[in-house]
């Protein structure tokens, strides 16, 4: 037996002032803004059950649309339990396939032809009438840019016209061949006697259109509609939604600009700036109020918010934090992403000491491909993590075929292209050459996208191994392949969650690093119009006010060990962080400080450029200044630690940050620690050890300067964290 309904005044004190006006403002048109974290869904939900307990509302009345099955059942659980249980909640999906399968029959006759699960099979028909060559990634990125075409209105004659100033790009295809696969794809499916999901809009827009009953009917069952996440609706469904309106206005709609992150499938920001436009006489709310996050964190959101490529969001909203004040926002960079990965992991592997369930923590990158150093440094640790809307990398289909064709070049000897040195990266390359892998990026983003940056992953770390052993072979990647695979199997159950940024849309954790925000990144390299930089911006916002308690925003200088340190963190930190400091370091949001003197080199006096030479302290076209005996000791050890350890030698230390140590030989735990490289873990781990290499080397120099022997002047380098 369901509890008695609150009543309308139990229901209006549970709110904030701006919640209370969304609840009592019952009558349309009604446009709430509502900010990342402001209880939005709190908001309509009190708002429907307000109405339902005033009697404005009768339940069957009322549609309520959202975007996922999951917020239908969120809001649909809410209602109930406000004493509102006969309201209708369905995605725009849903609700357009309960009306096309009960007004089918009666307009066309038959039955509504049956919903396909897939456009692939059918994808892969088109293609081949076509005469084209597609694989899988190009195959779904094929079938998004259909949904997009369908949901904006666009046919298969009108796409080689609409896509190009649209900026739609297929990656190895022209906009006129898309048009035809996308012609035959129709066919395809008109033959089969299916539909697709963007059909079940179309439908029922067109049973609206072709029927004056049908409208009617529609109309009379629902008076009051509320969308929420209207940001992202397309053109389509603000279509069907006009034609389930007729010519009323009962309408409340719930979104924010700045999460608009889903124009590639047919999502505008104007869609909330026109509402008063198409709605004359609407009214305006704005929640503002954040009770999700602390005041750092929602104040590095409202400082990337406030600058855009062109313009500011429309009708966007600054949040007020409502929480207690937490630690500060960490922004952190480092010489090379398998140097980032292993502060990520060890920065999370901190927090879980000190209490934080894993399942409360998350890590969040742009593209998928990123994740492969984030998977190999949380497993190495022990730290057990799940994907999130992607698989693990190895267990990719394209990174298995890959690791195949390695192994198989590999068992076939020298003959099949083995190579040494930078070698092993070309034949690398010429290996994965034979599934079409170019060593230049293809142009635009999807998957095919997606599969290059997952393929070249593997190249990086061919480069990794050449960088530890300039004579490392195929063999010995395969090897150390199957090492990273191996070390990846840690339980997932309650673990970190490992996601993408779009993933991660309508979700929270106490802790969040945004992993991998450099230039190139983010923004994404194919990002070049100001349009799709704004998005990137709305997207880093987005992943910022995932996290409640604490933020931590990583980046590298270089993709590899010893790689050219040449990326800068995103220009969307640029409010708060001082770029040219920004390099191989730790810092917290905050204001922007004055430039400091850049790092020079000790030698020549020239500025230092990446990671590598702010290590040492030294450009590289001076001479080294160490011992050639001491650095060759501290490799030796090196190589012992990486064997008992079974991980490359780059992972227990960087050749750059050997070179560091080698030349300015630290006498004590401090001035080890000065080193860029030798973070807290490491120091813990091998500060000791280090020490005892170099004390033999330590005491000829103290007895060089008790007989008058100049020591050698070293320089001290600033510690990356």
């Amino acid at each position: 037996m369901l509890p008695p309904p609150p009543s309308p005044d139990a229901l209006l004190a549970a709110l904030d002032p701006e919640q209370r006006a969304v609840a009592e403002t019952l009558v349309g048109p009604v446009c709430v803004v509502a900010g990342a974290g402001t209880g939005k869904t709190r908001a309509i939900t009190h708002r429907i059950a307000h109405g339902v307990a005033t009697g404005a509302y009768a339940p069957a009345e009322v549609l309520a649309v959202t975007f996922t099955t999951r917020a239908a059942g969120e809001m649909r659980s809410r209602l109930t339990a406000l004493g509102a249980p006969g309201v209708q909640v369905r995605t725009f999906h849903a609700a357009a396939l309960r009306q096309a399968r009960y007004f089918w029959p009666k307009v066309y006759g038959g039955e509504l032809p049956e919903l396909a699960t897939s456009k692939l099979p059918f994808l892969g028909e088109a293609v081949r009438r076509q005469r084209i060559r597609a694989e899988q990634a190009l195959l779904r990125d094929l079938a998004g840019e259909i949904e997009w075409a369908k949901v904006s209105n666009v046919r298969p004659d009108d796409y080689p016209r609409l896509a190009p100033g649209a900026g739609r790009v297929v990656a190895g295809l022209d906009a006129a061949s898309v048009g035809l696969v996308f012609a035959a794809y129709e066919e395809v499916k008109r033959e089969r006697v299916r539909i697709d999901m963007e059909d079940l809009l179309l439908v029922a827009l067109a049973l609206l259109d072709d029927d004056d009953r049908v409208a009617a009917q529609v109309r009379r069952q629902y008076r009051w509609f509320t969308v929420d996440e209207y940001q992202d609706v397309s053109p389509v469904q603000v279509a069907l939604l006009q034609r389930w309106l007729g010519d009323r206005d009962d309408l409340c709609v719930v979104g924010d600009p700045w999460q608009t992150i889903y124009t590639f499938a047919g999502a505008s920001t104007t869609h909330l700036a026109e509402f008063g436009r198409r709605f004359q006489g609407a009214t305006r709310l704005s929640l503002v109020r954040n009770y999700r996050s602390t005041p750092q964190v929602v104040a590095l959101a409202n400082a990337v918010a406030t600058t855009t490529t062109r313009a500011p969001a429309p009708d966007g909203v600054t949040l007020r934090a409502q929480r207690d004040a937490g630690p500060e926002v960490v922004l952190h960079g480092s010489p090379d992403e398998v140097v980032e990965a292993d502060w990520v992991a060890a920065e999370l592997d901190r927090r879980r000491r000190a209490g934080t369930e894993l399942r409360d923590m998350a890590v969040l990158v742009r593209i998928n491909a990123q994740t492969r150093s984030l998977e190999e440094a949380l497993g190495a640790r022990g730290l057990a993590y799940t994907l999130r809307g992607a698989h693990r990398f190895f267990d990719r289909s394209e990174v298995r075929q890959a690791v195949t064709l390695l192994r198989g070049a590999a068992r076939a000897g020298p003959g099949a292209g083995d190579g040494e040195g930078e070698g092993l990266v070309a034949t690398t390359l010429g290996v994965l050459a034979a599934m079409n892998h170019p060593a230049t990026p293809p142009a635009g983003g999807g998957q095919v996208r997606d599969r290059w940056e997952s393929l070249h992953a593997l190249v990086g770390v061919a480069e990794e191994l050449v960088v530890a052993d300039p004579g490392a072979a195929l063999p010995g990647l395969v090897a150390e392949l199957d090492r990273r695979a191996d070390v990846q199997d840690a339980p997932v159950a309650q673990g970190i969650t490992l996601a993408t940024l779009h993933a991660a849309k309508g979700l929270e954790w106490d802790v969040v690093v945004l992993a991998g925000m450099h230039e190139g990144a983010m923004p994404i390299v194919h990002a070049t119009t100001a349009a799709a930089v704004d998005e990137e911006r709305r997207l880093f916002y987005v992943g910022i006010t995932r996290a409640r308690r604490e933020l931590l925003v990583s980046w590298a200088s270089a993709r590899t060990p010893g790689g050219r340190g040449n990326r800068s963190p995103t220009r969307f930190l640029d409010s708060v962080i001082d770029r040219s400091q920004a390099a191989g370091r730790a810092a917290t949001a905050g204001p922007r400080r004055r430039a400091k003197t850049p790092s020079h080199c000790r030698g020549c006096g020239r500025a230092l450029r990446g990671g590598a030479q702010l290590k040492v302290g030294r450009c590289a076209e001076c001479p080294p200044s160490y011992d050639e005996a001491v650095f060759a000791r501290l490799r030796d050890w090196r190589r012992e630690q990486a064997a008992q350890q079974h991980v490359p030698a780059y992972c227990v230390l960087t050749d750059a940050t050997l070179t560091a140590i080698a030349e300015q030989m630290p006498s004590d735990a401090a001035g080890l620690a000065r080193i860029a490289g030798v973070g807290r873990v490491k120091l813990e781990r091998y500060g000791s050890d280090l020490l005892a290499q170099l004390r033999p080397a330590q005491r000829r120099l103290d007895d060089s300067a008790d007989n008058g022997v100049a020591r050698p002047v070293t320089g001290r380098v600033r510690s990356t964290g």
